[in-house]
Order: structure tokens, then C-alpha cells, then sequence
């Protein structure tokens, strides 16, 4: 039996949103706002009768699917609008529509898991309600950012280095680790087999980074202070001759690449350092209304 080419793609378009929903994909809103004061839904085909209205691009039943929903839908999904879009994207909505029309015909919104969902997505809206009206961050002047940017590059020194580490949690490991360097094993493949460090995955490769010397404790860009003095000492290209030991843990240091330290110019960077200001001015402030919180509650744990 044939179909007609709507049913076809609305067809097509239900199994597209069943898929997404299995794998937990977003889809588009529900198509209708029902008022609460609307009767009861009549699945007869008689009950659709008469044009759409005019700011409809389909009727389920007896909801419409508004353009202005359609738009809100299409524009969601950040793509190039173009005809064909704007009618898979109608026909998903259709489909949502017809699925939500059957769920409710058959009484969803009382199982468990629907009504917990539904308490759970409540909680989360009236949480970022409360923080958006309580929490107030500290507004970032341009004079901060100027000085986060003048902070930054004070602790910069006259060459910036691009390393590799490999960090071992014991000294037997860190040996194995040099005399097969040292048999020319490659540095990466070796990260990859032994390093518990960061970018281990990535053969142990690190970002760019610059110290003022001499090395001044606080001042090394976060890295542990006997880390900063031993790479400051080796040429490009160079190894460890011996592991650092930071804490428990034992490190191999190699720079791939040194160069004179290059400063971004501060028209360059200013809109990342007032992002991170901003962001910094954020969880101070939600922190505080945690401990203002707090100081009115009674907690237990465990």
C-alpha cells in the first residue's frame, strides 16, 4: 500500500525524534500551549474543521502548531533555514505532537517516572530562578581586567617553553623510563605506556608556558616550583637528566619547542580575561548565598 509523500515524511520524521529520544538527543519543544480551561482532546477527524487560522502551519486534532513555534524550532537547531528544514522541522513537530496526544490519551502524566521527571525539571527551574534573582556577582570593571592583564604578563619571563612530562608514581618506574629514552625510545610512545600525569593520553604533551627567573615561589604559572626550575634549565630538545620528584609522585621533562616569550596584545585578550573575571565574580557570589544559606539550616551527613 502507498502512502502519500506527507505521511511518508511524518513517518520518517517520528523515527528520527524516537531515535533521539532513545539516545537522549534534544528535539523540539512541544508543539502546543494548551490552556488549562481547553476540553478534552477529540481524536475524531470530525473535530478538525474549517481553514487554519492564520498563524498556523498545521493543526493536530484540534492543537495547533503555531509559525511562531516553527520558528522558535528551526532556529534552535542553528542551521541554514531553507524550505526543506523548515519542513522536517514542521513534520517533527507534528510527530511530537501526535506522540504527546497519545501519551496523554493514555494517561502518562500519572506514571512514576513521568511525574518524577516533571518534579525534577520544576526543582531545576525555580533553582536557576532563585540564583538569577539572589545571586549577584561582582560587576568587572575595565580596570580589573587591565589588571589581571598586567598581573599575568609580570610573571612572564624572556622565553616560553612548549614541554612534555611524564610523571611515575616511584623511582624504579621513573629509571625504566630514562634508560629507555635513553635507547632512544619514543618520548610520547613512553607518556602513552607509563606517565599517570596530565596528557598522558596525548603522549604527555603540555601547553606553553613562561616563568620569570629567577624562579620566585607563587609565581610559576601554578606549576610546582622544583617542576619550573628544572624545565627553565634545559635547552630545546632536552630530557631530564634526572626525575623530579614533586610530592609522590617522580617526573620526566622534555621541551619540544622554546622560543622568546610572546605577549598577546591586550586588545587581543581582554574580552577572554574579563570571561574569566566574570566567571571567577560567579561562584564567589553563589558561594557566599551558600554559606548565607547555611547559617539559617540544619544539615546532617554522614
Amino acid at each position: 500500500m502507498k502512502h502519500s509523500p506527507l505521511v511518508v515524511r511524518v513517518r520518517n520524521a517520528a523515527l528520527i525524534i524516537a531515535l533521539g529520544l532513545a539516545a537522549g538527543m534534544p528535539c523540539a519543544a512541544h508543539a502546543a500551549t494548551k490552556p488549562s480551561t481547553k476540553p478534552a482532546i477529540d481524536k475524531s477527524v470530525d473535530a478538525v474543521a474549517g481553514p487554519l487560522p492564520a498563524n498556523a502551519v498545521a493543526r493536530v486534532n484540534n492543537v495547533v502548531i503555531t509559525q511562531e513555534q516553527l520558528d522558535q524550532a528551526v532556529r534552535a537547531l542553528n542551521a541554514p533555514d531553507t524550505p526543506a528544514l523548515r519542513t522536517a522541522v514542521k513534520n517533527q513537530l507534528i510527530a511530537r505532537e501526535l506522540f504527546y496526544q497519545a501519551a496523554e490519551k493514555q494517561h502518562y502524566e500519572s506514571r512514576p517516572q513521568v511525574v518524577a521527571a516533571v518534579e525534577q525539571a520544576k526543582t531545576a527551574a525555580m533553582t536557576a530562578a532563585y540564583l538569577r534573582d539572589e545571586v549577584k556577582p561582582a560587576q568587572v570593571t575595565d580596570a580589573d581586567v587591565k589588571a589581571k592583564y598586567d598581573a599575568i604578563t609580570a610573571t612572564l619571563g624572556e622565553n616560553e617553553y612548549k614541554p612534555s612530562a611524564i610523571a611515575v608514581k616511584d623511582a624504579d618506574t621513573a629509571q625504566t623510563v630514562l634508560t629507555q629514552l635513553k635507547k632512544g625510545t619514543d618520548f610520547a610512545q613512553l607518556a602513552k605506556q607509563y606517565s599517570q600525569g596530565p596528557s598522558a593520553a596525548q603522549g604527555g604533551a603540555l601547553n606553553w608556558v613562561s616563568f620569570k627567573t629567577p624562579i620566585q615561589p607563587g609565581n610559576t604559572q601554578n606549576w610546582p616550583q622544583p617542576l619550573a626550575e628544572a624545565l627553565v634549565k634545559l635547552p630545546q630538545g632536552g630530557v631530564s637528566s634526572a626525575p623530579v620528584q614533586v610530592g609522590d609522585a617522580y617526573w620526566i621533562l622534555r621541551v619540544d619547542e622554546k622560543r622568546p616569550t610572546q605577549v598577546p596584545q591586550y586588545d587581543q585578550i581582554k574580552d577572554t580575561l574579563r570571561k574569566q573575571l566574570e566567571q571567577v565574580a560567579l561562584e564567589k557570589a553563589t558561594a557566599q548565598v551558600v554559606v548565607d544559606l547555611m547559617k539559617n539550616a540544619r544539615i546532617q551527613q554522614q
